[in-house]
């Protein structure tokens, strides 16, 4: 506890020291704004790895102003492909892995489902976040993170059409929920902020699980609640929109010096946005 005490003193946010001509400072000076309602972070910090890892990267997204786009190799062919490639085919902006797979290597560990079509049909006992959005009813919130603990899912799962299970990482109530562990890797995480923006969050640095938890929850960016992706090599994150483009990949679990040339994997299930239109 003391280490990550440590390193949370020390944290530092910084702004990338060359801004292209299509990012603007927000107010907060926290966030480079790309476009209306949509911004990145980046926070660097003393972290753990060898590599040249860029510290976390966060897309923020106002749901007001994007619609999120669940894309399933099950649903295109059984055609998978990395999140770059996901984005050029489909015209998104940006795209993260959306969950970790199974052995066939296109389904979803928990339930997955997008409108009509059902990736995984099984609700894991296990794993307690599910990513809810496009909402039947214009009330509910157009993207939020159902914590099973603390929510009535199978009321809610039916209000939504898109619904995405993975492991849950900080819960309704700000508390990180992961378990102590020693093994550190990259990794992609899904979060909402208290004002109900989606953040995309990405570490190429390498940590486990319990310290990022907690690492998201001192960085000021208002983390709501936050659900766990993927890890490792499999991990990536890709960002393209108004002459800003950028492709975070993760490194493997391994601290070996070996492995610092980090290559984008085809993955079968990604998370994106699209601009609304006006």
């Amino acid at each position: 506890m003391e280490k990550i005490t440590t390193l949370i003193a020390i944290l530092t946010t910084i702004l990338s020291t060359v801004l292209s001509p299509g990012v603007t400072l927000s107010k907060d000076d926290l966030w480079k704004k790309v476009d209306e309602g949509l911004y990145i972070g980046e926070f660097a910090f003393p972290g753990k790895s060898k590599t040249n890892a860029s510290g976390i990267t966060i897309v923020k997204v106002d749901p007001k102003g994007y619609s999120f786009k669940l894309l399933c190799a099950s649903e295109h062919g059984k055609v998978k492909m990395t999140p770059k490639k996901w984005c050029q085919n489909h015209n998104l902006i940006t795209a993260t892995n959306a969950g970790m797979y199974q052995e066939d290597r296109i389904r979803n560990v928990g339930y997955m489902k997008n409108f009509s079509h059902i990736n995984n049909p099984k609700l894991s006992a296990v794993y307690k976040a599910v990513l809810a959005f496009n909402p039947i009813e214009p009330t509910l919130p157009e993207i939020q993170i159902i914590d099973l603990k603390c929510q009535d899912f199978e009321r809610l799962r039916f209000k939504y059409q898109t619904l995405v299970q993975n492991i849950r990482m900080i819960s309704c109530q700000q508390q990180n929920v992961w378990s102590k562990q020693d093994k550190m890797w990259s990794m992609a995480v899904f979060g909402i902020d208290r004002s109900g923006n989606a953040l995309f969050i990405f570490t190429e640095s390498r940590y486990s699980g319990y310290d990022f938890a907690n690492i998201l929850l001192s960085i000021p960016i208002s983390i709501h609640n936050a659900m766990y992706l993927e890890g490792g090599q499999q991990a990536s994150l890709y960002f393209s929109a108004n002459d800003v483009e950028f492709e975070r990949i993760g490194f493997p679990g391994s601290l070996n010096e070996n492995d610092n040339t980090p290559v984008a994997r085809l993955v079968p299930n990604v998370i994106g946005i699209v601009k609304k239109s006006k």
